[in-house]
């Protein structure tokens, strides 16, 4: 696929960004070769929006394939968006975990820097859902400000374009965003059919902050401390399914097309499909009646909830969202 082909959304400043970009959380179950394998052939077949993070563990290995993909002339270094996070344990010292992401990515600089989770609750690479670190405290605006002024720093200095949020809140938004001198461009946040976050998509783009969605296609591989008995499945629904025969393709691209029109900018990984999903951004759109159906779907299926970051004295997981105020 052609560069040009892929449509962009505009950030606050008038800077374009891919509509569409390529995930690389394993999520446990795929090695750092393989996603970076998929991020080889990704770039090859017209991806050039690129969702990392330190904490994926696999930022060297994208990086040598970024970095061969730059020597061999597959893509310029000004036609890819490459995006990290700082992890939570690094939230005191932002500038060394942006500067090891781009060293690791080998790209020069970044084109967004997100902070991943709004706190700085840590817990070990690979735990269990009941994992629980006493160190774990509730959300702090002024925290959040002293990790984000950071970010505001490295602006100014060059290494990224752009600050992006993440798993961030409306409630939380609103505690932080009068604060700001710089205002973030984007914020990720876990959004697919069965878990559309209307209230919060909408809140997003009046405050003219791209809403990205992390785990756009329900994410059925996602690890195993996520899985719930409760969790419903998206691409079995039987709407999805029956919309994606009628359009002679997959549901994953189903989900993704439901996404662009709504102005949600998706980020799915796939080792094998990647193309596919590209597809969803150039060919044929969802009908009025189609993406209702695909909304009536809500049924509040969170799937990221987040449990290994909670404090001491929280109910449950629906207090790192707010949802027990």
């Amino acid at each position: 696929m052609e560069i040009g082909q892929v449509p962009v959304y505009k950030l606050f400043d008038g800077g374009t960004i891919p509509c569409i970009g390529m995930g690389t959380f394993g999520s446990d179950r795929v090695s750092a070769a393989e996603v970076a394998g998929a991020v080889a052939g990704g770039l090859r077949a017209g991806y050039r929006l690129l969702d990392c993070a330190a904490c994926y563990g696999n930022e060297r290995e994208i990086g040598e394939e970024i970095g061969k993909a730059l020597r061999e002339g597959v893509v310029q270094r000004e036609d890819l968006f490459v995006m990290s996070k700082v992890w939570n344990d690094m939230h005191r010292n932002v500038a060394a975990s942006c500067r090891k992401s781009i060293q690791d990515l080998q790209c020069g600089y970044l084109d967004m820097l997100f902070i991943h989770w709004p706190f700085p609750n840590y817990h070990a690479p690979g735990c269990d859902g009941d994992a629980r670190n006493p160190d774990s405290r509730p959300f702090s605006a002024e925290e959040f400000l002293d990790t984000y002024r950071q970010l505001e720093v490295l602006v100014e200095e060059g290494l990224i374009r752009y600050i992006g949020i993440s798993n961030m809140t409306i409630r939380k938004l609103e505690a932080v965003l009068g604060e700001l001198r710089i205002p973030p461009a984007a914020c990720e946040s876990e959004v697919h059919p069965c878990f559309g976050q209307e209230e919060l998509v909408e809140y997003l783009k009046q405050k003219g902050i791209l809403p990205i969605g992390y785990m756009p296609l329900g994410s059925p591989r996602r690890p195993e401390r996520d899985i719930a008995p409760e969790d419903v499945v998206d691409m079995q629904q039987p709407a999805l399914l029956e919309i994606a025969r009628d359009h002679g393709c997959h549901p994953a691209e189903i989900c993704l097309k439901w996404a662009l029109q709504r102005g949600v900018l998706p980020i799915p990984f796939s080792v094998h499909h990647y193309e596919n999903n590209l597809q969803a951004a150039v060919t044929e759109p969802l009908s009025e009646e189609e993406m209702s159906r695909i909304t009536a779907l809500e049924c509040g299926n969170r799937l990221v909830k987040g449990q290994v970051f909670l404090w001491e004295g929280a109910t449950d997981w629906h207090d790192l969202w707010d949802e027990n105020r």
